[in-house]
């Protein structure tokens, strides 16, 4: 099973809701965030930029261009990063303090794998694929 924070809001580029981790960063630099929230959008963010690889790859073309081709895919973490996942847990309690909705999603066929490692996977959704 693969795991998906998201809002409910969409991504321009991919066109399906939006993941969780650019408002973290949003909210973190808010002058309207509590401190203690503060704190613990820092230092979870912080933790995740030492414990998650950058993907080297959205999208599934072999072309020259990829990296200037539009983004289809989307990332999920694996059902067994656990420490990923509670985490995760503890983003979404503090976006939802601010009220934000967050959706976990849970997927086994998330589309056409991309990246992959050992705690993530990057892939563009088939067209059954649930993003939101």
């Amino acid at each position: 099973m693969f795991i998906r924070f998201v809002l409910a809001r969409r991504h321009p580029d991919s066109g399906v809701e939006d993941g969780t981790f650019s408002l973290a960063y949003e909210l973190k630099d808010s002058p309207h965030v509590e401190g203690a929230d503060r704190n613990q959008l820092t230092e979870t963010l912080a933790w995740f930029e030492k414990n998650l690889e950058t993907p080297t790859r959205f999208n599934r073309t072999k072309s020259k261009g990829f990296y200037r081709r539009k983004t289809r895919g989307i990332a999920w973490f694996k059902d067994t990063a656990t420490e990923h996942l509670a985490r995760m847990h503890q983003i979404k309690g503090v976006l939802e303090n601010y009220g934000h909705s967050v959706v976990m999603l849970s997927e086994a066929r998330v589309g056409y794998v991309t990246y992959e490692d050992t705690v993530q996977v990057v892939a563009e959704p088939f067209s059954d694929t649930q993003t939101g």
